[in-house]
């Protein structure tokens, strides 16, 4: 039997759910189609909500033991019971799952659980866990599967000792030693979590800096602060492999610089660095989802890395079939997807859906946070835009003082010729709530001038943006 819908949405994460339920309610009939039988995807369930769960409870841990006696709070013999950190996250994520199932309900959208294989142009199978089929005929269908772990040769995750971030949040126990292979947002990240409870943490970088893609100057400021911490890296080296070792494991890792481990007779013999250690996590990026789509017989392109080519309007190279979220170029990130997909379902609704893909925000949720948006110095340099720097430390800000966190600053970054804001970079407590007024201040085409003249609340970390908008605007703040 078939069923009839204007749109079939497959995946229920953030893009995919949105996208259904926006569509719902511009009153088009929709069902929507995921292999968990929980909605909410990667993000919800193993990824951004867990992690977040987890960072916070491992920071009001290392609070407890390293600023509370700061404040005046003496607070000896505490500990961690990690099945309790564990079970409240899992508490958090189901009560959020039951949430998009109930907005399911609410604006009458049906979910389907099963496995997805798209049939035609107008024709989604769905094959449940007990092997029975269910076919929806629609007259649109969006891709929205989203990404998976991408590993490296030579190194095969188990989800055990070798994890990716999904067996990195499920740890029964703290870790002796864990090593993070990538420095990016999520190893970093989870990184953080398992050092706060007491691991030694060790994290292994292609690259010759962390974050390669963030701000430089932020960057530098970054590591410096989590090598404070105690997390140890190691810059410009290449796993070779990751072997057991009695009863922890044993990574082999080369120079970056280094171009293969086999060698000519007369080649100087490359001896591998060796870290022991009992945890290994993969984060050195992510691949996105589509195999067993059904893609190719349908005709929907993907280009040379596996991304579903599409055009501005997230059309696919079928006309009725489009494509949302990490499945598309972009940045791999949760709200990107949600704008993606409330910007299809108007499109299919007849109205003009739009994505500012200069306006999309990051951060990572670490302390201290980092949230950035638009243009990094270095890009604006290689544009060759005329710009100018409006910086202000949280050391000078009197909400930050008064929390006991001064770590950190505002960068703001300004075309010269216009003085409108082209992109902001923040380090420190609440950088990544304060990087929304400047979302709202790009998005509206703002000057430095218009935040600095704006009245913000005292005392508020925000008046720190205020502040170095003065100094991008004026050359100089108030209270430096």
């Amino acid at each position: 039997m078939s069923e009839n819908y204007d749109l079939v949405v497959i995946g229920a994460g953030p893009g995919g759910y949105v996208c259904a339920i926006k569509a719902a309610q511009l009153g088009l009939k929709v069902a929507v189609v995921d292999k968990r039988a929980e909605p909410g995807g990667t993000c919800l369930n193993v990824g951004c909500i867990p992690s977040k769960v987890m960072l916070n409870s491992s920071h009001k841990y290392w609070e407890s033991k390293h600023h509370f006696a700061s404040h005046g709070i003496i607070a000896d013999g505490i500990k961690i019971d990690l099945a309790k950190m564990q079970a409240r996250k899992q508490a958090v994520v189901s009560e959020l799952t039951k949430g998009i199932e109930f907005l399911f309900r609410k604006n009458g959208v049906t979910f389907v659980n099963g496995t997805a294989t798209i049939q035609g142009p107008n024709f989604v199978q769905v094959t449940r866990a007990d092997k029975s089929q269910q076919t929806l005929e629609t007259k649109y269908i969006v891709i929205a599967t989203g990404s998976e772990t991408a590993s490296i040769p030579g190194v095969e995750i188990d989800e055990d000792r070798i994890v990716s971030s999904t067996g990195a949040l499920n740890f029964t126990k703290v870790p002796k030693h864990l090593v993070v292979i990538g420095g990016g947002y999520i190893g970093l990240e989870l990184g953080s979590v398992w050092a706060r409870l007491g691991a030694d943490v060790t994290v292994v970088e292609y690259l010759d800096r962390i974050v390669p893609l963030m701000d430089h100057e932020v960057g530098v400021a970054f590591h410096k602060a989590l090598a404070a911490q105690g997390i140890t890296f190691k810059l410009e080296r290449k796993v070779h492999s990751v072997m057991a070792s009695g009863k922890g494991l044993a990574l082999h890792m080369l120079p970056a610089s280094s171009q293969s481990t086999d060698h000519k007779p007369g080649d100087p013999v490359q001896v591998p660095e060796v870290i022991t250690c009992d945890r290994v996590l993969v984060a050195t990026g992510r691949r996105p989802l589509t195999q067993g789509l059904g893609l190719e017989a349908v005709g929907v392109e993907t280009d040379e890395r596996g991304f579903v080519k599409v055009d501005y309007h997230y059309q696919t190279t079928c006309s009725n079939i489009f494509a949302i979220g990490d499945v598309i170029p972009g940045p791999m990130l949760a709200h990107k997807a949600e704008e993606e997909g409330v910007a299809v379902a108007e499109l299919l609704a007849g109205q003009s859906g739009h994505v500012n893909y200069g306006v999309i925000p990051a951060i990572v949720y670490t302390n201290p946070e980092v949230a950035t948006i638009g243009l990094t110095e270095e890009q604006a340099k290689e544009a060759g835009i005329a710009y100018k720097i409006g910086k202000f430390p949280f050391m000078a800000n009197s909400r930050a003082k008064c929390v006991g966190d001064t770590a950190g600053f505002v960068k703001l970054i300004t075309e010269e010729a216009t003085d409108r804001v082209i992109g902001a970079h923040i380090i420190g407590e609440q950088a990544g709530n304060m990087i929304s007024e400047v979302a709202i201040a790009m998005e509206f085409g703002a000057c430095a001038e218009d935040i600095a003249r704006t009245c913000h609340a005292h005392p508020t970390h925000s008046e720190a943006l205020k502040e170095a908008a003065m100094v991008a605007y004026l050359g100089k703040a108030i209270h430096i």
